[in-house]
């Protein structure tokens, strides 16, 4: 499938909304907790069952994007985009299949391992055509589409919970609400999948600057530099501060405050997971944006060094005032998104636009590893705790300390990253042949 090239007159910014509609979709994967309950109950199944299709889905969302990064480069966003639409649309319809057959195994392999390949492909599939799209605010590009990733489970889950109310909380309406999860995204993602094309190679139609200009990198070589595993370290303990949290926000929140004179009630803390939801989304596209105006290290600085003020508060006296523990709370959050929608303008500027995507996807790698890491410490840490005879905040000060000394490191590897070395260097002859052999003879 060749690269559909914008005809002339294109304005760049339908591209975004491309974008938008794949990143929508596959956020699902944070609303996947609004399951859990129905699968333990109609399959029987522990807390830990019930959440291995979406940590299986994390690591395939690694993996994929890894392995497949440079696949999407020399496809195509179009490509991209559709193999991720049948990957995770097919992951639901098998998901329902498990779900009506009782056969949870299935429903693994569904939602995790072949949804999960949809989740990575479809999670770079933007992102190098954005930032060709915006050499000028690459930010703020692959901000709007990765928000959509962060916000996808505000409508994912009182959508998901409106169908489980509506066609039951057993299998059956299990079964369902996966086969209609599946049908309606397969629809929406063929929006991005028909709207999205690739620049013209003298640059964006819309008048954005050349693109292809400066550094340029393979990412066979990026892989070999110093700077792509500062990166690495970067984005892993910053992912791992941010998940830890995310991951045990609405039981963290009542253990803080259960012996306060105003305990947190159920409802109050499902709505405070949905303040933290919103502060993903907002530090997504805010961030990245403002990473355009003080460059990719500062921001960074402010991720990693602000996130641990935050953490440093919340350890030493965020028990005794819940306004300071939201607050603090939601600003690692936003660091959490902003991390993430931050890193490819990072690659973009430190190994240029040429296989940019594919060097995302390397780098997404660390996602998977924070996804067990930090779930894995506070939890582990907290079960421990409490059978010492701990309990309220106390179950959780030591992991937070933890996480102070995670984002500490991650700030001395932003601190060590530099240009790349000119020995790295794509020659230009061979970036314009590669460019002139990926680029399609007709502007469909």
């Amino acid at each position: 499938m060749s690269p559909p090239v914008a005809p002339a007159g294109w304005s760049r910014w339908l591209v975004p909304p491309a974008a938008l509609s794949v990143h929508l979709s596959i956020g699902q994967a944070y609303a996947w907790s609004v399951f859990k309950p129905p699968l333990e109950s109609a399959l029987g199944l522990s807390g830990t069952q019930s959440a291995l299709p979406f940590q299986l889905a994390i690591v395939m969302l690694g993996l994929s994007a890894a392995f497949g990064g440079t696949l999407v480069e020399r496809n195509g966003p179009r490509w991209a985009m559709t193999v991720a639409l049948v990957c995770f649309s097919s992951g639901f319809l098998v998901s329902a299949l498990g779900a009506a057959t009782e056969q949870y195994w299935l429903i693994v392999l569904g939602y995790g391992f072949i949804g999960g390949t949809g989740l990575g492909i479809g999670y770079i599939s933007p992102v190098s055509t954005l930032i060709k799209w915006f050499p000028d605010r690459p930010g703020m590009a692959t901000g709007i589409a990765i928000m959509g990733f962060g916000g996808g489970a505000l409508i994912a889950s009182p959508w998901s919970a409106q169908m489980l109310e509506s066609f039951g909380s057993d299998s059956s309406g299990i079964a369902l609400a996966f086969l209609v999860h599946g049908l309606s995204y397969a629809v929406f993602m063929t929006l991005g999948v028909l709207l999205v094309r690739v620049p013209r190679s003298a640059g964006p139609a819309a008048g954005g600057p050349p693109v292809g200009q400066g550094v340029q990198v393979s990412a066979s070589s990026a892989v070999r530099t110093p700077q792509f595993w500062c990166l690495w370290v970067v984005l892993c303990m910053n992912v791992t501060a941010g998940i830890g949290v995310l991951e045990k926000a609405a039981p963290m929140i009542k253990d803080f405050f259960a012996d306060t004179s105003a305990p947190v009630s159920v409802s109050a803390a499902a709505g405070f997971v949905a303040l933290l939801s919103a502060a993903n989304m907002a530090g997504r596209i805010g961030w990245s944006s403002t990473s355009d105006l003080i460059g990719r290290k500062n921001i960074y600085r402010v991720y990693l060094g602000v996130g641990a003020l935050m953490y440093a508060l919340i350890a030493l006296i965020g028990d005794s005032s819940k306004p300071l523990f939201v607050l603090c709370t939601l600003v690692i959050l936003s660091f959490y998104g902003g991390g993430f929608a931050t890193v490819p303008a990072y690659l973009k500027d430190l190994f240029g636009t040429y296989q940019v995507g594919a060097i995302h996807g390397r780098l997404l790698t660390a996602w998977s590893t924070a996804g067990v890491l930090g779930p894995l410490i506070v939890n582990w840490i907290a079960d421990r705790q409490e059978e010492a005879g701990k309990h309220g905040s106390s179950l959780y000060t030591l992991s937070l300390f933890i996480m102070i000394g995670l984002l500490a490191v991650g700030f001395v590897a932003n601190e060590l990253v530099r240009p790349v070395h000119v020995r790295h260097h794509v020659p230009a002859q061979r970036e314009a042949t590669d460019a002139e052999r990926q680029q399609p003879e007709s502007a469909a």
